[in-house]
C-alpha cells in the first residue's frame, strides 16, 4: 500500500561561503525530514535539529559545528512543531529510521522518546564506540542520552534495484527499506520509501549536491568537504555512481539531506 510522505526542512546550515556550497538564491544547506504516514503510526526518516539543541547548541552540538554551519536556531524549524502543525502529536511518532547518526540527522531523537530508532548496526556501532577522531567529533551521545530503542539491521541479499536492502524494517510495511549506503559513515544508509507516484529514496549524506545524481559536478568546495569526512571514501564514490544510474533510470526519485532545490521540488 503506497505510504503518504511529508518533506519537512527541519534546520538551515548557514554554511560558510554558501554560494561556493548550494549556489546563488539560498541561505544555506537544509536539513531534509520525512514524515512518512503508515498504519503503524508515524514514522520519521531523519530527525534535523531538536528543541533541546535549539535552546543550548554549544554543549549539543559544539562549537566547531556551530562555526562551521551557523545553523538557524529556530524551534518552529524542529520536526516536534512541524508535526504539531499537522496536527499529530509527538507521541504519534512511534518510529524513527535514521540514515545515519550524525549530530544533524539525530538531533531530534529526544523530542520522541517513545519512538523505535531504526539504523543499521555498523552506524549504531559505530556511534557507541567511536574509535577516531572523527567519529568522536561527528557523534553526540547526549542526544540519545535518553535511552531510546533501537532496532539495528545488517545488509540482506534482498536487491533493490542493484542495492542491498534491508527488506523489513520491524514493526514497520514492507513500503519503507533501508538500503545500506556505507562511505560517508561506516554505517550510512538510503531510506526507500513507497508512494503513489513510485518509489523515493532519501540518501540521507551519500552526496551533498544535486549535480552529483544528475552528471554534472558538485561545487569543488563542497566535494572537498564530503571526501574529508568520509570515513571510507572509495565506497562513497561507488555509491554516488549506483544512486547516479539509479535517477536517470527514472526507477525512482532520489534526493540527498541538504540540497534546498531538491527539497524545493517536493515542498
Amino acid at each position: 500500500m503506497p505510504l503518504r510522505v511529508h518533506h519537512l526542512d527541519c534546520a538551515t546550515l548557514c554554511t560558510l561561503a554558501p554560494r561556493l556550497v548550494v549556489g546563488p538564491g539560498h541561505a544555506g544547506m537544509v536539513c531534509h525530514v520525512l514524515l512518512v504516514e503508515t498504519e503503524a503510526g508515524l514514522v520519521l526518516v531523519d530527525t534535523g535539529l531538536g528543541t533541546a539543541d535549539v535552546r543550548d547548541p554549544n554543549t549539543r552540538l559544539g562549537r566547531d559545528f556551530m562555526w562551521m554551519t551557523r545553523p538557524r536556531l529556530d524551534l518552529e524549524q524542529t520536526a516536534l512543531r512541524q508535526v504539531e502543525r499537522l496536527g499529530f502529536a509527538a507521541s504519534d511518532v512511534r518510529h524513527i529510521v535514521l540514515t545515519h547518526l550524525d549530530l544533524d540527522h539525530a538531533g531530534g531523537l529526544a523530542d520522541f522518546p517513545r519512538a523505535t530508532v531504526h539504523v543499521t548496526l555498523e552506524e549504531h556501532g559505530a556511534a557507541m564506540r567511536p574509535s577516531t577522531f572523527l567519529e568522536k567529533r561527528r557523534y553526540r551521545p547526549i542526544q540519545w542520552a535518553h535511552s531510546p530503542r533501537f532496532e539495528m539491521y545488517q545488509p540482506r541479499g534482498t536487491r533493490w534495484f542493484g542495492f542491498e536492502a534491508v527488506d523489513t524494517l520491524r514493526g514497520l510495511p514492507p513500503e519503507l527499506l533501508l538500503v545500506p549506503l556505507f562511505g560517508h559513515t561506516h554505517g550510512h544508509a538510503g531510506v526507500a520509501v513507497q508512494t503513489a507516484d513510485g518509489w523515493q529514496l532519501h540518501a540521507g549524506d551519500a552526496y551533498f549536491h544535486r549535480a552529483t545524481v544528475e552528471g554534472g559536478a558538485a561545487p569543488l568546495l563542497l566535494r572537498s568537504f564530503e571526501r574529508l569526512i568520509a570515513m571510507d571514501n572509495g565506497a562513497r564514490v561507488t555509491n554516488q555512481a549506483r544512486l547516479h544510474a539509479l535517477a536517470r533510470s527514472g526507477e525512482a526519485r532520489v534526493f540527498c539531506a541538504h540540497d534546498p532545490v531538491e527539497l524545493a521540488r517536493y515542498t
